[in-house]
């Protein structure tokens, strides 16, 4: 079993980019312990080295959409901005949502499609009324139909039927593709800042050797 997490920093500062870094490795970390694999699938850079924009992540083994699930909701990272000694603020929010990653193709073959005779009316003169030489096609796996009575003789208007049906589904398996990468997309927007699923701080392991160092001054 597997399913596709995205990881997303949204419209947020620097710091939310340096926190989906951070919580990627978490997150990577804790689907080791649940004997699940992850691989990068795509990764969108951030600003700053180190740092992502955007993670597509391939969460693989049993248990991985119950795991996906529940890192699946707003992500907090919360530690003070390593580019910012002046902010206070030390919460810093990415979204982190399922998404499909391809749409899957039909596959098209002559053996699926039933081809029948048939009449139409309409013009064309009591030959094209009377002659059974339009022809209904039915794709069996996707249901879909056309007639067509273009020709007067069966074989090319069954040759025209059985092609507009091969392009409709064509058409339709893009239309499904665009669906998905515009899904995929609008999770870059849904991020919501608060009332986080999850909290996650620095630890030990999470010391960031690229970032400035920030000296305390102490009050006199």
């Amino acid at each position: 079993m597997s399913v596709h997490l995205l990881l997303s920093a949204g419209r947020g500062p620097q710091e939310c980019a340096w926190a989906l870094s951070r919580l990627l490795r978490r997150l990577e970390a804790d689907a080791t312990r649940h004997d699940l694999t992850t691989h990068r699938v795509e990764t969108v850079a951030g600003d700053r080295p180190g740092t992502y924009r955007s993670a597509l992540v391939r969460i693989c083994g049993a248990g991985a959409r119950e795991f996906a699930a529940s890192w699946t909701g707003t992500l907090c990272w919360q530690a003070p901005s390593p580019y910012r000694a002046s902010t206070g603020r030390k919460n810093w929010y990415v979204t982190a949502r399922p998404c499909q990653v391809d749409a899957p193709s039909t596959t098209f073959a002559e053996a699926d499609v039933d081809v029948v005779a048939c009449r139409t009316g309409g013009p064309g003169g009591q030959h094209r009324n009377k002659a059974s030489t339009a022809v209904r096609a039915t794709h069996r796996p996707s249901g879909l139909v056309v007639v067509v009575d273009t020709e007067r003789q069966f074989s090319l208007n069954r040759r025209i039927a059985v092609r507009l049906l091969r392009q409709r589904i064509e058409d339709g398996d893009e239309a499904a593709r665009r669906v998905v990468t515009t899904t995929r997309w609008r999770i870059h927007d849904e991020l919501v800042r608060g009332d986080p699923v999850r909290v996650e701080r620095p630890g030990p392991a999470d010391q960031d050797l690229t970032a400035p160092r920030r000296t305390r001054h102490r009050q006199r």
